[in-house]
């Protein structure tokens, strides 16, 4: 594949993202330009949090998570009023 049909092929994936996806796609490019962007993090995890991040994305896949926009209002709510 050459550079330039990687650039189109990397473009179509892009122009064809969400906006929630593609502010995600924008802050990964961002750290790796930067520097940023350390591949090595999961293994310097502990068995402990490891562990913990995997029940969560269960969790989430299995549909018990709570979104973040119902989280911070009930933070705001609760903290506002008092």
């Amino acid at each position: 594949m050459s550079t330039s049909d990687l650039k189109l092929n990397i473009f179509r994936k892009i122009d064809s993202l969400d906006e929630k996806q593609l502010t995600e796609i924008y802050g990964l490019l961002k750290n790796l330009i930067h520097g940023n962007y350390e591949l090595n993090d999961w293994d310097e995890l502990s068995e402990y949090q490891k562990n913990g991040i995997v029940n969560a994305l269960d969790q989430i896949e299995s549909g018990k998570g709570i979104p973040n926009e119902q989280v911070i209002s009930k933070f705001r709510k609760k903290y506002t009023d008092v």
